[in-house]
């Protein structure tokens, strides 16, 4: 029998990459803040729990993808969270992207349980969610990782062992620091085209493919031009990402010029309503 995993967290990627864990034969213990999230797999067999140390309970790995760092803080340490039931023996998979000192916090107090810890961000959106397409970026002991790897191998193309506790979040900055400035790039891109009169999907067939290609070109910008604006990855998810990267670029006396500015666009895009849009909708920035 396959062992059983503790999941936390079924949001817009949280749900698909759970369902996948089902699918697999993996029997699920699950916990999310609204309940209804969680029905179609508890109507598929996954067990309901009411808090996230009940879903550690009994669990071989606990996997969790939730939104902010604070957020991770109260469900792995917090009353009734993961490390008040986390079983010796059990490894402990913080998908969410969130801060690498916290994550080094998490690790050390888990193995003074005897308890195995790795931070994987994942990278890919909700189409590579649905997809099991994830690229996932792991910090911890290569022993923890070794037994991971086929869980994470269920939800992802690309998995890579970046080094020790906190890695992973590091490696999910410099992910996240790319796509900043290469969104402002791709929608300054397409606004100029519609600007100079021309067909912005026409051009894309022209750009994806050359020196410009990027991820957000192919897949973000089409939904944009189409008016589509829905969360892959939410506004509000990316800003506290760009802050956390500011904040530990900062401590090693790094300046990140491009990344500043990513930030105050889409600080100022937040403010006119659009933190729950997906991370395209920066877009509109330039064409409203």
């Amino acid at each position: 029998m396959k062992p059983t995993i503790g999941f936390i967290g079924l949001g817009v990627m949280g749900a698909s990459m759970a369902g996948h864990l089902q699918e697999a034969g993996y029997p699920l213990r699950v916990f999310n803040r609204t309940q209804a999230k969680a029905d179609h797999l508890v109507n598929k067999g996954a067990t309901w729990c009411a808090t996230p140390g009940e879903a550690a309970r009994g669990a071989d790995f606990i996997l969790t993808i939730v939104g902010f760092p604070n957020d991770v803080e109260a469900v792995y340490l917090g009353e009734n969270g993961i490390l008040s039931s986390a079983k010796q023996g059990s490894i402990l998979i913080d998908l969410t992207t969130s801060r690498p000192d916290l994550a080094i916090k998490i690790a050390e107090q888990a193995s003074a349980q005897g308890i195995g810890a790795l931070d994987a961000p994942v990278s890919g959106g909700d189409a590579g969610a649905k997809a099991a397409r994830l690229s996932i970026m792991v910090g911890g002991r290569t022993e923890d990782f070794q037994k991971a790897l086929p869980i994470l191998n269920v939800m992802g193309a690309k998995i890579v062992h970046q080094g020790e506790s906190g890695a992973g979040q590091y490696t999910k900055m410099c992910n996240q620091i790319a796509i900043a400035s290469g969104m402002m790039g791709v929608c300054e891109a397409m606004a100029y085209a519609q600007k100079a009169g021309l067909n912005p999907t026409t051009v894309l067939q022209s750009i994806e493919s050359g020196a410009a290609a990027s991820w957000s070109l192919s897949n973000l910008m089409p939904r944009a031009l189409a008016g589509d604006f829905e969360p892959g990855f939410f506004v509000k998810h990316f800003i506290k990402d760009m802050k956390i990267a500011i904040e530990s670029a900062e401590a090693m006396q790094l300046d990140l010029p491009g990344l500043t500015l990513a930030k105050k666009l889409y600080e100022k895009l937040a403010a006119s309503g659009y933190e729950n849009n997906g991370t395209q909708a920066l877009f509109k920035q330039y064409t409203e």
